[in-house]
């Protein structure tokens, strides 16, 4: 299934950018079904101690490890956000040996019972995130110094979000989209790009933060926030992340929300904010 999904020649079509300073963003195509287009982001944080932490893994290729190289080279942490966002971990696992791989419950029996060749079954989580397991003070002291992180169990993907402080950027998988994903279609084929144009049209309504954004808000309301039917466990997550002082948001799929994070979170999540069930 995953061949479907992600790009057969990563390198000619990857965007590679720094966000700031101390963020790498690795933004790629990708297409659920073969069909919608959500676009691929990885994200390169170098931490105060100048070790590396790598959100959500895409592709390894030359250039990216050519700038992680640039960036001090030690990847010290490999994190899946969710039970989605996994496939490029044992890639990364083997050229960075010494890297903790970090997960939520219910990823690891997943991916032992999968038979995709990019996914090694004895791949060793040193830390996976569950309601009763998801202080960043158990992965180690410096990824804390410089990481708050919430586990929205609630998610029907079960998410790890994470708040990198020195910066005031929040890093995210699905817990929020921002269609359409331009960036990470912006190298990709013509034909790619228009391919199943009234579909990704519609699509991208329904998932877009700009304007109102009402369908996308009854989408985290009625579906996501709905789906395991803890929506005030939901709540509660939304709200945490909400106290954080962010002012960019770097999403897996859709453009990077810069200048105006907060106030675009808060649209999509009015609902819950409010809420305190």
């Amino acid at each position: 299934m995953s061949s479907k999904l992600i790009p057969s020649s990563p390198a000619d079509v990857m965007v590679i950018r720094n966000i700031t300073p101390n963020i790498l963003t690795l933004s790629v195509p990708f297409s659920r079904f073969g069909i919608f287009k959500v676009g691929g982001r990885a994200t390169i944080i170098r931490l105060t101690s100048g070790t590396l932490a790598v959100f959500s893994p895409v592709a390894l290729t030359p250039d990216v490890k050519a700038k992680v190289a640039e960036m001090g080279g030690k990847v010290a942490y490999l994190i899946a956000p969710d039970i989605e966002h996994h496939i490029f971990l044992s890639e990364w696992a083997k050229e960075y040996p010494d890297a903790k791989l970090i997960g939520p419950e219910g990823l690891p029996e997943k991916r032992a019972g999968q038979k995709d060749e990019r996914i090694r079954n004895d791949d060793h989580f040193a830390f996976v995130f569950s309601p009763k397991n998801k202080d960043p003070h158990g992965i180690s002291e410096e990824f804390a110094a410089d990481f708050e992180a919430e586990y929205v169990g609630a998610h029907p993907n079960r998410e790890i979000v994470l708040f990198y402080k020195p910066e005031k950027v929040l890093i995210e998988a699905d817990l929020l989209f921002n269609m359409p994903p331009t960036e990470q279609y912006s190298r990709a084929s013509e034909e790619e790009r228009n391919s199943h144009g009234l579909i990704n049209r519609l699509w991208n309504a329904l998932l877009k933060t700009s304007g109102e954004a009402k369908a996308h808000k009854r989408v985290q309301w009625y579906l996501f926030s709905n789906a395991s039917k803890d929506r005030s466990g939901y709540n509660a997550s939304v709200q945490k992340i909400d106290s954080w002082d962010f002012k960019t948001i770097i999403p897996c799929h859709g453009d990077v929300v810069e200048g105006n994070a907060k106030v675009v979170f808060r649209k999509i999540f009015e609902w819950h904010l409010q809420s305190h069930k």
